[in-house]
């Protein structure tokens, strides 16, 4: 819905409780049921040169083609698939077919190393392996040999060479999915059965494959909602990858829990042109994202001179004490500020919020630390920017501030159904009803993370002061010096990091 000066109005809230859902693949039928019309999704056709949408009842077609494929390949309950893709339709037809049919999903980064991702299908046990082409493949299959358990391999695209085309464990999506779907006979699931194996990055070792459940990911999603509203209206804008359990859970199944809409960039490079596109209402990103733009934002500024540095600067602190004074934590502007507040908006902050598309009612940021000063200039520039904290094994979201309680350098306070306790050297321990139900083929490995009374070592130390989180550093991060002291590294790297010209940095 759109008024004359193209902001939208939030009257439509039609949010559908984990108890309702039951399972994932549920939600996505009770989903389809109840706004069949509305648009699910947006994907660039990259041979039409245009952003097509589809609808609900569009991708339940779809997805029914997909469960009927996957039915007659030969998979029995519990054998796991694997999605190597970007974000996309396929993705999404991929995973809901599969859950329907009680296979367990394996998600794979679209840009991870060949060794990552032959460890993550032999480890997993993977059947079937859904890839972009036959590139994709190539990179993988010197590697065949010591995949035994995998039985086919789909492409999305149809361009395999005549030797190819005789390979049986191949086929392309064209040739595999069929023209018809049947039907298939309705039946309840276990809300408490293996959905997905996601495996973390392996920075400590080799990666470990989290086990999450149906529960495990739609209380999460359940209890994000409850305090950070999301509208049928909301249009999300999908970057960071589904592989990941921050952008799986929160951007892609509480937008189907809330009825909203979901636009899959194109990719991290053409971000900024999508953002002018698409135009989201909320954008779920990661640190980075912000030290990027603020980065180029003061590169500009060195060249304009310091006149316009000013004049930012400005208009960063008289929007920062108004955002302090809603907050409650602080006095009135002055005449000044107040009178001042509506030019430096529209002369400068504008601009700014303009290259995000212009309409942000929420952006969420997790994933990393936010650093205070880039949180607090975005937030200055008006943007309402809140900040979160989560793990991949709590399916991952544990606390998250919001906009009517926001304090920036905290990660919030925990979502409702998560209690929290400090363990020795303040680590912080999380129980509640998304803590993972175990590590794939590692049950040592889950009793060592969380203990017989349902505990989560978390592995990260904080403070926590009016049930807010301050996360504070890593556990095993901790570098002691020749001289005894104790120094985190988190604070000297987001340093580091602000310089647009390093990407990442390492203190040792």
């Amino acid at each position: 819905m759109k008024t004359a000066n193209d902001k939208i109005h939030y009257f439509h809230s039609d949010f559908i409780a984990c108890r309702e859902a039951g399972t994932l693949s549920d939600l996505f039928r009770c989903r389809v049921r109840r706004t069949p019309q509305a648009t699910a999704y947006q994907q660039y056709d990259e041979q039409e040169k245009k952003w097509i949408s589809y609808t609900w009842s569009d991708m339940h077609q779809q997805v029914l083609r997909w469960q009927t494929a996957l039915a007659a390949s030969g998979l029995e309950t519990g054998d796991r698939v694997a999605i190597y893709l970007k974000n996309s339709i396929e993705w999404v037809c991929c995973e809901q077919a599969a859950l329907f049919l009680r296979l367990v999903v394996v998600p794979i980064y679209s840009l991870d190393t060949a060794g990552n991702i032959v460890y993550v299908l032999q480890d997993s046990g993977a059947k079937m392996l859904l890839l972009q082409g036959v590139e994709q493949w190539q990179g993988l299959a010197s590697f065949h040999a010591d995949l035994p358990d995998l039985k086919l391999v789909v492409l999305i695209e149809n361009n395999m060479k005549e030797n190819r085309k005789r390979d049986t464990l191949i086929t392309s999506l064209l040739n595999w999915l069929p023209e018809k779907a049947e039907v298939f006979p309705d039946e309840t699931r276990d809300p408490h059965e293996l959905a997905t194996i996601i495996y973390t990055s392996g920075t400590t070792g080799k990666p470990k494959g989290v086990m999450l459940s149906h529960r495990n990911i739609l209380s999460n999603a359940d209890a994000i909602l409850q305090v950070v509203q999301a509208y049928q209206e909301d249009v999300f804008l999908s970057f960071l990858p589904l592989s990941h359990t921050f952008e799986r859970t929160v951007g892609y199944y509480v937008p189907m829990m809330a009825g909203s809409q979901v636009a899959f960039a194109r990719s991290v490079k053409e971000l900024g042109e999508d953002l002018l596109t698409i135009r989201p209402t909320v954008l779920i990103s990661v640190p980075r994202i912000f030290e990027r733009v603020y980065g180029r934002i003061f590169d500009r500024l060195k060249k304009k001179g310091p006149v316009s540095a000013k004049l930012l600067s400005m208009t960063v602190e008289t929007g920062w004490k108004k955002f302090e004074k809603q907050q409650g934590r602080a006095g009135a502007c002055s005449l000044c500020e107040i009178l001042l507040w509506p030019l430096l908006r529209r002369v400068v902050a504008e601009k700014v919020l303009n290259r995000l598309g212009g309409r942000l009612r929420l952006a969420v940021t997790g994933g990393a630390p936010l650093h205070k000063k880039i949180g607090q200039f975005f937030i200055g520039l008006g943007l309402p920017l809140v900040q979160g904290y989560g793990l991949t094994e709590n399916s991952p979201v544990v606390s998250t501030n919001t906009l009517e309680n926001n304090l920036p350098e905290s990660v919030g306070q925990p979502l409702p159904g998560i209690e929290l306790e400090l363990g020795p050297e303040k680590e912080l321990l999380v129980r509640g009803p998304s803590v993972m139900i175990g590590y794939w083929n590692l049950p040592e490995e889950y009793s060592a993370a969380v203990d017989e009374k349902g505990w989560l070592r978390t592995g990260d130390v904080v403070e926590i002061e009016d049930e807010r989180i301050y996360i504070r550093n890593r556990l095993k991060e901790i570098i002691v010096t020749s001289t005894g002291e104790k120094v985190p590294p988190v604070n000297l790297e987001m340093a580091i990091a602000e310089d647009p010209l390093f990407f990442q940095a390492m203190v040792v």
